[in-house]
């Protein structure tokens, strides 16, 4: 057996089943021997990035590591955004490069690929002989997930056709983490806090993801109404008392709500900048806060007592508690705070203007005709904020964030992979025109090619909207920051995709009408004023 032919047996005996790349003279004959001889699956990229951040939305979406690979040198240099991104979400993902042959100094495509990657924050392992493939491979599946961050493992070209053993090394998953409960007396302290709370909260992020029946439970327990951090989308999804994302991007009753709480029990969140509104939001606040990730705990603001332990278990333990002891349920989560929340979320977003888009109008109306069993990807750009706040996931994991290094261009390739982790639903896209343009473009043909049923909504205000945002509130001309773009609609057609141009809400209405017909991806351009454009907390 070669390198190349074990390296492949060992990916598919770690149930990897998909990997997403870009093909070169380092990986070819693996991949050749993981799809010919393995029955795995390749999805091909047009760019290096694109390919890691198609592994990243599978993991988010599929719960399963998410594996890509590429070839060596500039090949590498070309996934540094998408590692950025992933080690900054904290997500788990296996990146497979080649790298040029040791002896090999003059080769044009030689770099010292350790430098490049350890920067990112993702780790560089680097395979040791071809007698240890598959523990090299395991290896560094192992620490993706026990670092819950990117793994780039490094295979030097010359090992594909190096002999390497017949016997195949069993795989053994790397150890879940335990359902641990934390320190008794930390416990007390959260119990203390808990029980003397008037106007409890309780929040929940993407750690929380698997506990969002505990979590209701002990928010009856305390009388508390819900809230979700941005990446915990969808958690609390039908809940009478959900208060939405808790932070800067609150709706008015939920900022009202929020700022009324005297505790706030924060679960598998992220107590950021965002979360907590540069802390403002927990200024005042007793604020308990539990997680299974110690780094988590250690960047958390405005912290009263900190709870190291596995999510549902210590949910659970504290609502037993509360329960044994007495506690009557305070009356925040009040039937009054209900009817506020049901009349918000049944409000409509006003009457379509004369003519051209209105962004929150156009954007309600995409989330009302997409079903709501879908996956969304929401890329950088001047109108996140709000679509943030008007585009909702049904869960969790079915919401992959792009925006950790802020940069644009990230979601259509996301998308790819987000699709392959969960099939059965359709994958919601909404970008601008810079971000589609800048990489969106290349990876919707990948779209088409992989048949991913994906609609792609892009806000095109024909200029980097942020930059032309400046150069208006300084009264200075921003006709730098402006683009003359094709008609997007003809070129998604070119590329195999249906397109729409959308001047205005009447032909927004035809072309989402004209969704439940589709049979391959869908291009929508929504032509905006970037005048016009929406940009609260900006």
């Amino acid at each position: 057996m070669w390198y190349h032919q074990a390296l492949a047996q060992a990916l598919r005996q770690a149930d990897v089943d998909t990997v997403f790349g870009v093909l070169g003279d380092a990986n070819l004959f693996t991949m050749d021997s993981y799809v010919r001889e393995q029955g795995g699956r390749f999805v091909s990229f047009s760019h290096e990035g694109g390919a890691v951040l198609a592994a990243a939305g599978y993991t988010s979406t599929s719960g399963r590591l998410g594996v890509a690979t590429v070839t060596h040198g500039p090949a590498l240099t070309n996934t540094v955004t998408a590692l950025v991104d992933a080690s900054r979400s904290r997500t788990p993902l296996l990146l497979i490069a080649g790298d040029t042959a040791h002896h090999d100094r003059d080769n044009l495509q030689n770099i010292d690929q350790a430098s490049i990657v350890l920067p990112t924050g993702a780790l560089f392992e680097t395979v040791r002989s071809a007698d240890t493939v598959a523990a090299d491979l395991h290896g560094a599946i192992g620490r993706a997930w026990s670092e819950r961050r990117p793994v780039v493992l490094n295979v030097p070209v010359d090992l594909q056709w190096a002999p390497a053993p017949e016997v195949a090394v069993p795989f053994v998953p790397a150890p879940v983490r335990s359902a641990a409960v934390p320190d008794a007396d930390d416990l007390d302290a959260a119990l203390g806090i808990l029980a003397s709370a008037r106007r409890p909260l309780v929040l929940g992020g993407r750690g929380a993801a698997g506990a969002a029946d505990a979590l209701v439970e002990l928010a009856a327990a305390l009388g508390a109404p819900v809230a979700t951090t941005l990446r915990g989308k969808g958690l609390f999804a039908g809940h009478p008392f959900d208060l939405g994302i808790h932070g800067t991007l609150s709706h008015d009753i939920a900022g009202e709500t929020i700022a009324r709480a005297d505790c706030v029990l924060a679960v598998g969140a992220g107590l950021n900048r965002w979360t907590t509104s540069k802390g403002e939001l927990t200024a005042g606040k007793r604020v308990v806060h539990i997680d299974d990730d110690p780094t988590a705990l250690t960047r958390a603001i405005g912290v009263s007592v900190s709870l190291l332990g596995d999510a549902e278990t210590t949910v659970r333990a504290l609502t037993r508690a509360l329960v044994e002891a007495g506690t009557e349920p305070t009356a925040f989560a009040s039937d009054k705070l209900a009817t506020a929340l049901r009349e918000h979320g049944t409000r409509g977003a006003g009457p379509a203007p004369a003519a051209g888009i209105d962004v929150e109008l156009a954007l309600a109306q995409i989330d009302h005709a997409v079903p709501a069993e879908r996956t969304l990807v929401i890329d950088d750009g001047r109108f996140i904020i709000t679509a943030y706040r008007e585009l909702a996931a049904p869960r969790p994991s079915a919401y992959v964030h792009t925006c950790s290094f802020a940069s644009i261009g990230l979601a259509v390739a996301s998308a790819v992979g987000a699709h392959a982790g969960r099939p059965d639903q359709p994958v919601l896209v909404v970008c601008g025109d810079g971000g589609f343009m800048s990489a969106g473009l290349s990876e919707f043909s990948t779209l088409v090619r992989h048949g991913v049923d994906a609609v792609v909504v892009v806000m095109n205000d024909s200029a980097y909207g942020a930059e032309h945002m400046q150069f208006r509130a300084r009264d200075m001309d921003p006709a730098i920051s402006t683009f003359d773009w094709p008609d997007l609609a003809p070129v998604a057609e070119a590329l195999g995709g249906i397109g729409h141009t959308v001047t205005d809400h009447e032909e927004l209405a035809v072309a989402l009408a004209s969704l439940p017909a589709r049979d391959r991806p869908v291009l929508i351009d929504v032509k905006i004023d970037p005048d016009r454009v929406p940009t609260p907390g900006y």
